[in-house]
C-alpha cells in the first residue's frame, strides 16, 4: 500500500508565500514523474507544475515564475513553493505521482496516484 500525503496549505494574503509539501510512504519500488495539481470551484483539475526522477520541471503558464517545484528522492518528497499567491491561486491542491509499489509480494504500478489535497486559499 502507497500514501501521498500533503501539508503546508493554509490561508495567506495576496502576495504572501505558501510551501506545500507531499510525501510517498509505503513499500515504494520507485517514483518517476511528481507534479501538483489544483481544482477551483466550478472548475476542472488542471496541472500546475510537475518534476521528473531525473529533475526536468514543467509548469502552468500561469505560475511560471511564482511558483518551484522540487523533490527530495531520498525522502520520497515533492514540494512547491507558491511566491507571490494570487486570489486565483486559491484552490485545493492535490499531490500526483507515477508510482510502482511491492505490496503482499506482487508489483504494481500506477500512472496517477493521486494524494487526498490540500486547501490554498488566498486573500485579497
Amino acid at each position: 500500500q502507497v500514501q501521498l500525503v500533503e501539508s503546508g496549505g493554509g490561508l495567506v494574503q495576496a502576495g504572501g508565500s505558501l510551501r506545500l509539501s507531499c510525501a510517498a510512504s509505503g513499500s515504494i519500488f520507485s517514483i518517476n514523474a511528481m507534479g501538483w495539481y489544483r481544482q477551483a470551484p466550478g472548475k476542472q483539475r488542471e496541472l500546475v507544475a510537475a518534476i521528473t526522477s531525473g529533475g526536468s520541471t514543467n509548469y502552468a503558464d500561469s505560475v511560471k515564475g511564482r511558483f518551484t517545484i522540487s523533490r527530495d528522492n531520498a525522502k520520497n518528497t515533492v514540494y512547491l513553493q507558491m511566491n507571490s499567491l494570487k486570489p486565483e491561486d486559491t484552490a485545493v491542491y492535490y499531490c500526483n505521482a507515477d508510482i510502482a509499489w511491492v505490496y503482499g509480494g506482487s508489483y504494481y504500478h500506477q500512472y496517477d496516484y493521486w494524494g487526498q489535497g490540500t486547501q490554498v486559499t488566498v486573500s485579497s
